[in-house]
């Protein structure tokens, strides 16, 4: 089991962040700067807290347990007068502020971009919206399930035949967090040479449609959009989830011409190499169909396990379909350490994912449990008391 060690140093130690976000992609913005080293303040409402902490799984919290390691909890009253001057010393003395207000929301409470700015002109502000800062949508709250659905990943996302499908998890959220991290850390490196903050205007919704991007160019060209194809891709054959004989599954890729070639020599058809149906790879994806049940016919007659050995064995780009359950007891798991069982005060211990990604030299580090909720308060005011009251010219001080 890995233990916390408060005392660990990452590349990121000398690197405050508030966090005033909610829910999903603020908190996986700031996971990834605490898990190197950062330290994340993350400023709740009293009692309440985070609204991840309401995601909850047989009575335990485990989402805010996952994404809300590393940080530590202060409890302020945003409302109050004493709150809002206790939030404006602590970033005089911070170089990242995360917040994800409907748009208007800091100005409402008179933290606009520029009076931050002018408290600490290196502060690095996130504003982490559905739509963005700007434009006809920027007034309208945004949350992950819309734009999933209007960033055309639901439409490509399903089968021909059935309605389209949102992903099961806040995908969204997730791919914006990480695109916030490389933003931060691209803002801190100029502040760095310039001296100068800005403003990061981070949507939900352009995060994932870069992923899919590439769907405007095609339809330009052909004039078409691209319809849900389940398993199968528009592009390139054989590319599918294929039953095994025992009731599990494997996915299989043959988006090479050489891998192909070898799935084909794999289930004993080598003939099928010179038919002009599947000779080529835009062949195979006009009958990939057909070419689905003939791979699917060899595979659906061997359990998983042979069919994993035969392709293996051919040097064919194949794997099993893995439950959570699976993955657990994995090989490439536990040899992997992909997931790491770290000490919990609730449960005893917990699974979670392993810090991403892995630097060979400055590697990220467990230091804090997910707090509880204002669990760090009178730590942290204490710190704060002990700042002065206008930053220097050597730039914020650390809390120590």
């Amino acid at each position: 089991m890995r233990a916390f060690d408060p005392a660990a140093a990452g590349p990121l130690s000398d690197v405050r962040v508030v966090d005033l976000s909610r829910l999903v992609a603020g908190n996986m913005l700031s996971a990834y700067l605490a898990d190197f080293g950062a330290d994340v303040i993350k400023v709740e409402r009293e009692g309440a807290g985070d609204d991840l902490r309401n995601w909850r799984e047989a009575g335990w919290d485990i989402y805010w347990k996952v994404y809300g390691r590393n940080k530590r909890s202060l409890v302020l009253d945003l409302k109050s007068d004493e709150g809002l001057t206790t939030l404006k010393k602590l970033l005089r003395h911070s170089q990242i502020l995360i917040e994800n207000f409907v748009p208007g929301g800091l100005e409402k409470m008179g933290l606009a971009p520029d009076v931050l700015l002018a408290l600490n002109p290196a502060l690095v502000i996130v504003r982490v919206s559905g739509w963005g800062q700007t434009g006809p949508y920027s007034h309208k709250p945004g949350f992950g399930t819309l734009v999933e659905a209007m960033s055309g990943f639901a439409h490509l996302n399903g089968y021909p035949d059935k309605p389209p499908a949102l992903p099961p998890l806040a995908l969204a959220d997730m791919i914006a967090g990480v695109y916030g991290a490389a933003g931060v850390l691209t803002a801190l490196r100029a502040a760095e040479k310039h001296g100068t903050g800005q403003v990061i205007d981070l949507s939900l919704f352009e995060p994932i449609f870069s992923v899919i991007s590439s769907e405007a160019a095609k339809f330009q060209v052909t004039g078409e959009p691209t319809m849900r194809s389940g398993n199968q891709s528009a592009h390139t054959a054989p590319r599918n989830i294929y039953a095994c004989s025992d009731g599990k599954y494997v996915a299989m890729s043959g988006s090479m011409q050489s891998m192909a070639m070898r799935i084909l020599d794999a289930i004993g058809r080598p003939e099928l190499k010179t038919d002009a149906r599947f000779a080529t790879n835009d062949a195979r994806v006009r009958n990939k169909d057909e070419l689905d049940g003939i791979i699917g016919a060899f595979i659906g007659g061997r359990t998983q396990e042979e069919n994993l050995a035969i392709f293996e064995a051919a040097a064919v780009t194949v794997g099993p379909v893995c439950s959570v359950a699976d993955l657990m007891a994995h090989p490439f798991i536990t040899g992997r350490e992909a997931i790491v069982h770290v000490e919990d005060r609730d449960l005893g211990s917990l699974p979670m994912h392993n810090i991403v990604p892995r630097l060979s030299v400055t590697p990220g580090t467990f230091r804090y449990p997910a707090p509880r909720v204002g669990e760090h308060t009178r730590e942290i005011l204490d710190e704060i008391d002990r700042l002065p009251d206008a930053r220097d010219a050597s730039g914020p001080d650390r809390l120590v």
